[in-house]
């Protein structure tokens, strides 16, 4: 199948990445779009597992606040490079996880981040509910484990589904501008605010 400008043009508003990765991903698919999407984001997540082991001392740190001014949120991004820090791109991308931070209000950055005390405390939870259903015991603690997946859905930012796009995880959205930018990039830290919060 002929890859079309039109075709890497679309791919490219769907995805953020270059021209050359776009066209190459489609030639790889033979034109199929979804598929297209499907294999950037893979080879996106294996750059970004490069890379992860590469320092990140520049960065910023952004700032959003919900309209009505109830809810806000303080994050910093690292990066590699002050030249990537400066970046219009690297801006909209903090302020975009800012906003899913008001939006989602996760606990913990990553699945390591969870303590044992609070996975234990989930998992007693879990298990508790297992047996008021009438699980049988043996099955409980698998059932525990894939619950404990969903969990993290909840509570963890990079495995939380997208606020502006459902289909990708936060990490994703940050393998992607790792693809693109060819820069480690993490998150560090953040705050969320709500206003009147332990009063």
């Amino acid at each position: 199948m002929e890859i079309t400008s039109g075709m890497v043009k679309d791919l490219r508003e769907r995805t953020g990445l270059g021209i050359m990765e776009c066209k190459m991903a489609l030639g790889e698919t033979k034109g199929d779009m979804e598929e297209a999407i499907v294999y950037l984001r893979k080879r996106g997540l294996k750059i970004a597992e490069k890379k992860s082991g590469r320092t990140t001392s520049e960065g910023v740190i952004g700032a959003y606040i919900h309209a009505g001014g109830k809810i806000g949120v303080m994050v910093e991004v690292n990066c590699e490079s002050d030249f990537v820090a400066k970046n219009t791109d690297f801006a909209s991308l903090v302020k975009d996880i800012a906003m899913h931070i008001a939006a989602s209000d996760p606990r913990f950055i990553a699945k390591e981040d969870v303590t044992e005390q609070v996975l234990a405390r989930e998992r007693e939870i879990i298990a508790e509910q297992l047996k008021s259903s009438g699980k049988p015991p043996d099955m409980i603690p698998k059932i525990v484990e894939g619950k404990l997946q969903s969990y993290y859905s909840e509570v963890c930012l990079l495995e939380q589904p997208f606020v502006k796009d459902q289909a990708l995880k936060v990490r994703d959205v940050l393998a992607a501008f790792i693809a693109k930018s060819g820069e480690n990039v993490t998150i560090r830290r953040f705050t969320r605010y709500r206003m009147g919060e332990d009063v």
